[in-house]
């Protein structure tokens, strides 16, 4: 059951996709209506999940589920996966790498490779107090608290 992201417990279980690039606002709509119906049905073992999704800087997609309510299962979150991996296929994009880097370059949002982005910290193009996007945040409560942050208080802050 589609519940609306602010009124989800901070409790809530998420999962961050980033895209490699900014997707259009077309891409967006699309991607709204089939979240929406999506989250609207999803459940596991037969039990409608308590679930929300937002999409963020035309790059982002987080879903959440409230695991007090009901807990996602390994299905669940499979079901979840593959509605995603259409999505990567309908616009061309790439959602599940998670050796990606986005961060933000005033009020851009760049996206590189690990790889690149180690090089850039090295080159001092970027540095502990880059905005960046810690995808590893497992809760709404971690998502609000952590989810942009200077690197230095990340797990990129390695790099520096």
């Amino acid at each position: 059951m589609l519940i609306p992201f602010e009124e989800m417990p901070k409790s809530s279980r998420i999962w961050i996709y980033q895209s490699d690039r900014k997707m259009s606002d077309e891409e967006i709509a699309l991607t709204d209506e089939i979240l929406k119906d999506f989250v609207s049905n999803w459940a596991a073992h037969s039990t409608p999940l308590k679930a929300s999704y937002i999409l963020r800087y035309n790059r982002f997609i987080i879903l959440a589920v409230d695991q007090e309510y009901h807990a996602a299962s390994g299905c669940s979150i499979d079901a979840s996966v593959r509605v995603i991996q259409d999505l990567e296929q309908r616009f061309g994009i790439d959602l599940l790498d998670k050796m990606n880097v986005t961060y933000k370059t005033g009020e851009y949002i760049a996206h590189k490779s690990l790889i690149d982005f180690k090089k850039m910290a090295k080159e001092k193009a970027v540095n502990a107090n880059t905005v960046v996007f810690n995808n590893l945040v497992n809760t709404i409560e971690e998502f609000e608290d952590f989810w942009e942050v200077p690197a230095g208080e990340s797990w990129h802050s390695r790099f520096f």
